[in-house]
Order: structure tokens, then sequence, then C-alpha cells
């Protein structure tokens, strides 16, 4: 379930999933799609507002089902996060993604899309920067160039190399060969015990999170621990932890500390510190394409192309 490369010219459709922008922003959306080359269409929701949501969750639904329907559209985009998606995952017709597969990028609250629609259709999609965010300002160089090569280019990606000032921190060592699966965090602590619960049996696991305090990161990487997510996985890639330092004068663990207590006694590869996630650059990561990672050569490589 590989969609097809993005070519100048080509349809976007863009949506808010979630939470809403100020109607400047989305214009400002609009804007640079055409820019960069595109035609371009957008949901209802990305004009939308009701409280911490972008609308209805039966208009957010309607706006993800309508794009993945619509035979002009051939890419969709997610505007922005936030939060809304798990109360419109029931309303989704996986059905019509599955027949009708298209590049869908976002990430942060979009990680439980990426989940579903990868479990219930197959569907390779990409965690990667939302528009709202750079609409105005453009990507970095860096954030530029992964996003261009994941969508555009059918061929894999090859090795995922950060900032030379950016280091990489490999624990227990060894190599693993797997299936990229994950995204944000608190998402993937959020879908567990229901249907929509991320399988890592056999997978390579990516977290990342943004503004949460030590004592957080511990009860979701705790739960997933407790969820057997870590021994189901064969290595586990960690990116940026955003704003995710405790407190001024609070007695805390340092992020390494939560690490090395709950997610490394799994014994199985990890790589940490990747610029993937909420953070600048945002290195785009296709989801449910084989990767690698080699903790003795500090060497995390997507293997796969995600687009044909």
């Amino acid at each position: 379930m590989k969609p097809k490369v993005l070519k100048k010219g080509d349809t976007i459709g863009l949506i808010a999933p979630s939470s809403s922008v100020p109607e400047s922003k989305a214009k400002a959306c609009i804007e640079w799609v055409k820019s960069a080359g595109y035609n371009v269409k957008w949901g209802e929701s990305i004009f939308q507002s009701r409280g911490y949501l972008s609308g209805s969750d039966e208009l957010r639904a309607h706006d993800i089902n309508m794009m993945f329907g619509d035979k002009e559209v051939d890419a969709i985009f997610c505007i922005r996060g936030g939060y809304g998606t798990m109360r419109i995952l029931d309303m989704i017709d996986y059905d019509l993604i599955k027949n009708n597969p298209k590049i869908f990028i976002g990430y942060s609250d979009i990680t439980t899309l990426h989940t579903a629609f990868l479990q219930k259709t197959g569907l390779i999609t990409f965690h990667g920067p939302m528009v709202a965010s750079f609409a105005k300002k453009g990507l970095d160089k860096l954030s530029k160039d992964y996003f261009d090569r994941a969508l555009m280019n059918p061929e894999p990606l090859g090795d995922i190399i950060n900032p030379p000032d950016v280091p990489i921190r490999a624990y227990n060592g060894g190599a693993a060969t797997g299936k990229i699966v994950g995204g944000n965090l608190s998402l993937l602590a959020d879908t567990m015990g229901t249907p929509y619960e991320i399988d890592t049996k056999g997978k390579i696991l990516l977290i990342e999170e943004v503004g949460e305090r030590p004592y957080n990161l511990d009860r979701m990487l705790l739960q997933l621990k407790l969820g057997g997510k870590f021994e189901d996985a064969v290595g586990i890639v960690i990116g940026d932890w955003a704003d995710c330092e405790p407190e001024e004068g609070e007695e805390s663990l340092t992020i390494d500390e939560v690490i090395e207590d709950i997610v490394v006694p799994c014994g199985k590869p990890i790589l940490s510190g990747y610029k993937i996630g909420h953070c600048s650059p945002n290195i785009t990561i296709p989801i449910g394409v084989e990767a690698h990672i080699d903790c003795e050569n500090m060497r995390f490589a997507i293997t796969e192309a995600a687009v044909v």
C-alpha cells in the first residue's frame, strides 16, 4: 500500500483533523501549496473551530474520507496537530483508504492516524512537518531535503543523518531490521487497550514527545513497557524530547535516567537523539517501511522506498 510519488502540478488536500489554526494561518497554508507549484483543495476543517478542536468530530472525519475519496486529490497534508484524532478513529472509512492510497503526512496528534491507517489498511504514511508550522517561513534545508526525498523520490531515504552538532546516543549495542512504526509517545500510550493499540511485534519503534515533564515521560513509557511494546519490538529509535526538561527547582530524574530505567532493560538496540518530532529540523520518516538500526556504527537507515 504505497502511494504514488508527489509531482509538481499534483493536487494537495489540506485538512485539520485535530486542533484549529487562525484563519490567517489557514490562508497561508493554501498560499504555500500554490507557491510550491501544486494545486490545492481544502477541507472545511481548516477554517473551523470548536473549543480545542477544528470543528465537530463528524466534520473532521468527513474531511479525511472526502480527501481519500476525491480522485483529483493526489496527497493529503495535515496542517497541524494538537488534539482530536482519537475522537474520530471509529468514523473513518478504512476500506475507502485501502482502495485509494495517497500520500498522508503529519506528526504529533496525527500519530493515531498513522497507526490506524497502517494496521487497518497497510497504507504507508509519513511522520513529518505540517504546513502551518512552515507556511510563512519555509522549511530549513535539512527538513526540506528529507521532506522532498520522502515524498517525491521512489527510492529509499537511506541513512537518517542529524545536523553535525546534534549527537546520537546508543544503548545496549547490536543491530535490528524491521518495519518502522510509532510516533508521539502520548498518543501511543493513549491507544493502549483500544482496537487501535500499536503493534510493535518484529518492528522498530519510533517515539518522540513535546512539553512533558520527566515524570510524565516515565508514566507513558512505563505504560508501553508493561504492555509489552518494548519487548515485542526488535529495536527502538528515540526522536526529540522538545521542552521535556523538569521545571526549575523541581526534584526530578533526568530524561536519560528515565530511559535507562524503563526502556533500556528491554535489551533491544536503541538509538536516541534524532531530530524527529516537535523540533527544527524535523526529519520526515515514512511509517510502515523497512528500516535498519546499528548501534555499533550509530546508523539508522530507511532501507525501503515509501512511494512508487
